[in-house]
């Protein structure tokens, strides 16, 4: 067989159902001849978005794949590539190259082991046919074991072509393999946490990747402690449990983190120097659990580290401390709980029920909020105000009701990103809120993709004609072309999908139905709603509403 065949088998057989591609790539023929689909994005990096959402909503047990061509497909990947390795996204990128006889000659491509080599696990070039599957199998055991991180791997077009001997192709899946945390180390953190007065549980994305959802939700109804989650793990706990403060931002946090006399770390770097972490406030013992120890006294000085994959050590730690404590629970502190997030909601209710034009972007979220069906709905976010707003007032309920992202920021990811959910959770009403500069400078082509797949996704575009919050730093550059010029609604009419423009907050509810409609029949739609620069939300380490 061909060596391009060859690894659409290999990806068969670990699972691959679809894969996501920008011409001329490697894989789109042999996947397809195979019965693997071939998703066509319109750019490099709108293929990777999409691999990348697919891997998060599968939790890693499925690997998102993405192939582009040679020379400047996989230039033009970095960016992509680049989200991925932020955010600890185990997704494979298999990028054409050139023939292995062209290696070394200066000028000839570049070379893709040393540009790739800091934002991903491993980056490697296939330099011969038979070695294919022992390329593949390493992909995949970097893949599923350990640090979740990107894989890119090159396929030089003479190993494509090439001829694989039947006797040459042994491949099995791989497993993948995970461990659990020391028991010494497990009874020192469970002796700590029950010693605790105040603990606090500080949930990352490493819940998600170890599908530990359960377990995380016992653990914190045994201990009887506040949880809250970072930007990329909102949703691993529901937010509407008595003992969920959110997202890392707001007075609950603040309050909750400043009482706190510990911190439990489950599945976070606790990194302190990305923009959507809290600094945690001096004088607490911090208990953290990673499966890598790159994550460990990053930023954050630990006091006990748990060496583990979340699922496992959670399942220790219940273990051990049902030993000793029952699940009663704290009607004290879930009080305390109950009024901290009611008096901040209080704080945002003028904002997010506001009747003034142009509408306040938090009317829209509000709205969003009280018209879908959260349990059946993945809502995600582009960078800036977007993501600070729907944050802030988006309540999810179920795992992987929020796709958050963020550590680059990269502006029009979301719209891709949808895409990828979409393909990998059909069932479910999926929705992105963008900025109107993430929507025509950076992705809302890719509704074309939507259409041509059948990939029915509600995009909400807030127009408020600036780069909002830039006004201060950056007074010659905040401004984009104002609404009443360019329409985003006429643009996504012409791309062929169905939208509306909303100007008045009392047509926001109506047209979110309108447009779920349109959805349900199978057709993308796009909500431009004329917003009110507010580039405001729940700052951490300041009480009430702070500028970001």
């Amino acid at each position: 067989m061909k060596g391009d065949v060859a690894v659409a088998k290999i990806l068969q057989m670990e699972g691959t159902k679809q894969v996501f591609t920008f011409p001329d790539d490697p894989l789109a023929t042999p996947c397809g001849n195979i019965g693997i689909k071939p998703y066509l994005a319109k750019t490099e990096r709108g293929a990777i978005a999409m691999a990348d959402a697919y891997t998060r909503m599968m939790n890693g047990k499925e690997v998102g794949v993405a192939s582009v061509m040679l020379g400047g497909g996989i230039e033009n990947s970095f960016e992509g590539i680049s989200q991925a390795w932020e955010d600890l996204v185990p997704m494979l990128l298999v990028p054409g190259a050139p023939s292995t006889h062209t290696a070394g000659l200066r000028g000839n491509r570049i070379d893709v082991t040393k540009s790739y080599d800091g934002i991903t696990k491993w980056v490697a070039s296939v330099n011969y046919t038979d070695r294919i599957p022992e390329f593949m199998r390493i992909a995949f055991t970097y893949l599923r074991t350990g640090r979740p991180s990107p894989v890119v791997l090159e396929l030089p077009g003479d190993v494509a072509a090439g001829e694989l001997e039947d006797s040459q192709f042994s491949y099995k899946p791989v497993r993948g393999w995970k461990p659990s945390g020391d028991p010494r180390d497990i009874e020192l953190a469970a002796r700590a946490i029950m010693e605790a007065q105040n603990p606090i549980i500080y949930v990352g994305q490493g819940v998600f990747w170890a599908d530990a959802c359960e377990e995380l939700r016992k653990f914190a109804e045994l201990v009887q402690a506040p949880v809250v989650t970072t930007l990329v793990a909102k949703s691993a706990f529901p937010e509407n449990h008595p003992l969920s403060m959110g997202f890392v931002r707001g007075d609950p946090v603040v309050h909750f983190m400043e009482k706190a006399d510990l911190i439990f770390s489950i599945g976070s770097g606790l990194n302190q120097n990305t923009t959507m972490a809290p600094s945690i406030p001096p004088g607490k013992k911090v208990v953290q659990c990673v499966i890598d120890e790159r994550d460990l006294n990053k930023g954050t000085q630990v006091d006990l580290a748990i060496m583990g994959d979340a699922k496992l050590v959670l399942n220790q730690l219940i273990t051990e401390i049902e030993k000793h404590t029952s699940d009663k629970p704290k009607e004290t502190l879930l009080k305390e709980i109950r009024e901290e997030k009611e008096k901040w909601l209080r704080q945002l209710m003028p904002l997010a029920t506001s009747n003034e034009t142009p509408i306040s972007p938090y009317r829209v979220i509000w709205d969003l909020k009280q018209t879908v069906d959260r349990e059946n709905t993945i809502l995600t976010h582009d960078a800036g105000s977007p993501r600070d707003q729907a944050t802030t007032l988006y309540e999810a309920t179920t795992p992987h009701s929020f796709l958050g992202w963020g550590h680059v920021t990269s502006l029009g990811f979301s719209l891709p990103a949808i895409l990828g959910a979409k393909v990998a959770m059909p069932d479910r009403l999926c929705v992105t809120v963008m900025g109107d500069a993430s929507a025509p400078q950076a992705s809302l082509y890719e509704l074309e993709t939507a259409l041509r797949h059948k990939l029915p996704v509600l995009v909400i575009v807030l127009n408020n004609s600036q780069y909002a919050g830039y006004e201060k730093s950056y007074p010659y550059t905040m401004h984009v072309t104002p609404s009443s010029v360019m329409s985003h609604a006429k643009v996504a009419e012409a791309l062929g999908t169905w939208a509306e423009r909303v100007e008045r907050p009392d047509e926001v509810a109506p047209a979110i139905k309108r447009a779920i409609n349109e959805t349900q029949s199978g057709r993308p739609a796009l909500l431009e709603v004329i917003t009110r620069p507010m580039p405001m939300y729940g700052g951490w380490g300041k009480r009430g509403l702070s500028y970001g």
